[in-house]
């Protein structure tokens, strides 16, 4: 077995008791050294397969973990699963647990709709609200905190704690529990149940851990339980790689654990088998940016490589056109499709370039299923104002944006209104009980609606924003309910981005249409097995995964690092996603960035000044001509 490892696989292989830390950078072989360090323990150190357990974060893993293991050993007995399934096996035990008893998505959701319902609570988009109230739920069980001392996100605190509550009591009510329940009360039970706790902790005295700096504060608080007396807990992981803040998920976890375990062990897998040595430098050079974080000199054991491929575009719909064409010529060049991929910072950026992937008739996929932005209600607002321009008499499309900006148009003089024969926009206008000031509003409504007649969509929709003043309802809006007005602004951009070139309303609909019809056919995992399919994903999906050719697009100010992460602990997560980026391809990088985003101008990213690049590399703008297409390679 020690002939095929290098120096410090063996060490961690051969590692017997006690805490050790494997810090395995991207490509070192990290499963294959959790699945030989199983044998070897079973084999050489004759522990019975039934006191080892291994855990990893997703049932793939664990399934693929166990199939190699299962394939190098007649052995059987040892535990594969994730921390939920593990978790799940203890509860079950002591409550007598079955699946039946835990909640699927389908049903929390209507749940929380019917909470909804009965707090009286008003969202714009329902299934936004309860998408949003889910994930700060989940992020507040993670952390083992309570409502009292849990700040969330993107919602009012009286209105997350009511709808906590009444979750609570209907699950209560149900006999019921969900998914985060599992850790939650797992790490109660263990804590708090001696008898209980003893008796997994023998069941279990050696641990391995995959994919470690993923862990957050309640999976880490039952791991320390199980772990101890004897403390057999070997962690495998790359702090450099922790990119899930949002979910509870820090480095300091790994940074901590010689503290939390004395005597911790700790090797370095400084081997890269998967990238050149011109990625793995500069990838080193990426990160060193960050403080927190452990030192290591990783090497690689292949040749320097080609050189890395550097440009600038006007905007994000000439980059998505330009990248479109370099995939068109790596796929003419042999390269198959499902070695490419396009990986950027947020869901909404992959809309650019599906659609010019789509226009070229290369396959894609969308590896999270992408966000469907386009039935986003924000769509549905924006295009409810042009249908409005030119339909002044369609009711549905006034009632949509009659107060968007606010215009004061009351329930009850909507609802007299309604009584008499006109439109309503009309019937407001002659009412008699309108006061002055609305009457005013209104027509100045009216006076918007011929000047977005006037406007093809993409310039009537810049109207509407930024005349009209639908970006100022939005950052009200964002306000009142405690969300985040970045995330909507993102969503109106690509909207009128996706109005570009369409000639009226009924172009823009059918565009938006098509997209979403995209959107739903990779949610509903139909292009998931197409072969030769290019891979559109976030940096947060593309983690593990390892491509030929890699695209890493708009990387300028505001989008990466993103706007709300340009300092402390937020930026160095925002390089950490930036290092992951950089070290998914094996061969070939392609690095740009933009002049101007949603005709604002930007900056070129921070991270490519400290990967070397000087400013004057950024400034010359590739674009659809040929002959005013300048690359630059470093």
């Amino acid at each position: 077995m020690q002939q095929k490892f290098h120096k410090n696989q063996i060490q961690a292989i051969e590692h017997h008791t006690g805490p050790m830390l494997v810090l395995a950078g991207p490509g070192s072989g990290k499963t294959t050294v959790i699945v030989a360090r199983v044998r070897y323990l079973i084999e050489e150190r004759k522990i019975p397969p039934q006191r080892i357990l291994v855990i990893t974060f997703t049932r793939a893993a664990a399934d693929e973990m166990k199939q190699r293991f299962l394939a190098q050993s007649a052995q059987t007995g040892v535990q594969f699963g994730t921390f939920h399934s593990i978790f799940f096996r203890i509860l079950r035990q002591s409550y007598g647990y079955t699946l039946d008893d835990v909640l699927s998505e389908t049903q929390k959701h209507q749940i929380l709709r019917q909470i909804l319902a009965q707090q009286q609570i008003q969202a714009q988009d329902e299934e936004e609200y309860i998408r949003q109230f889910v994930s700060q739920l989940s992020l507040m069980q993670n952390e083992l905190e309570s409502t009292i001392s849990f700040q969330p996100e993107g919602l009012p605190k009286d209105e997350f704690v009511a709808m906590v509550q009444a979750y609570e009591a209907a699950k209560a009510q149900m006999q019921k529990i969900d998914f985060d329940d599992m850790l939650t009360q797992c790490y109660a039970l263990l804590s708090q149940n001696e008898k209980v706790r003893q008796y997994w902790q023998n069941r279990f005295s050696y641990i391995l851990v995959d994919e470690f700096q993923d862990i957050n504060q309640a999976q880490y608080a039952c791991l320390q339980i199980l772990a101890a007396p004897n403390q057999n807990l070997f962690v495998v992981g790359d702090d450099d790689q922790s990119i899930y803040g949002f979910r509870g998920a820090r480095p300091d976890f790994m940074l901590d654990f010689p503290k939390d375990f004395p005597n911790t062990k700790t090797v370095i897998l400084d081997v890269n088998f998967r990238s050149t040595g011109r990625i793995i430098r500069l990838a080193e050079r990426a990160i060193a940016g960050n403080t927190s974080r452990y030192q290591k000199n990783i090497q690689g054991n292949r040749d320097i490589g080609a050189k890395v491929h550097v440009f600038t575009a006007e905007d994000s719909t000439d980059e998505a056109e330009l990248i479109a064409s370099k995939i068109a010529a790596l796929l003419e060049s042999g390269m198959p499709g499902e070695e490419i991929a396009i990986l950027y910072r947020t869901n909404v950026q992959g809309g650019a370039f599906a659609r010019a992937l789509y226009r070229r008739g290369i396959a894609y996929h969308l590896r999270e299923g992408g966000m469907d932005v386009y039935t986003h209600w924000i769509a549905k607002d924006l295009e409810a104002y042009l249908f409005l321009a030119e339909n002044e008499e369609s009711d549905s499309a006034f009632l949509r944006i009659c107060n968007k900006p606010k215009r004061y148009i009351s329930k009850e003089a909507l609802a007299q209104a309604e009584t008499m024969p006109y439109s309503l926009l009309r019937s407001l206008e002659v009412l008699p009980t309108l006061q002055r000031w609305q009457a005013e509003r209104l027509s100045n409504l009216r006076q918007d609606l011929a000047q977005i007649r006037r406007r093809a969509p993409h310039e009537a929709l810049r109207y509407v924003r930024n005349v009209v003043g639908y970006d100022e309802y939005l950052a009200e809006y964002a306000a009142y309910r405690k969300a985040s007005l970045p995330n909507m602004m993102e969503i109106a951009n690509e909207i009128t981005e996706t109005a570009k070139g369409t000639k009226d309303s009924a172009e823009l609909h059918q565009r938006l249409q098509e997209m979403s019809a995209q959107m739903q056919t990779q949610q509903n995992g139909q292009k998931k097995k197409e072969s030769h399919a290019v891979t559109l994903s976030t940096f947060h999906g593309a983690k593990g995964l390892e491509f030929s050719a890699v695209f890493l697009p708009s990387l300028v100010e505001g989008v990466l690092p993103h706007e709300r992460s340009r300092t402390g602990s937020a930026l160095e997560e925002e390089r950490r996603l930036f290092y992951v980026g950089l070290t998914r391809t094996k061969d070939s990088l392609f690095l740009s960035a933009i002049r101007s985003r949603y005709d604002q101008p930007v900056k070129p990213s921070r991270f490519l000044s400290e990967l070397g690049l000087p400013p004057q590399m950024l400034q010359t703008t590739e674009n659809k001509k040929p002959q005013n297409t300048k690359r630059k390679k470093v």
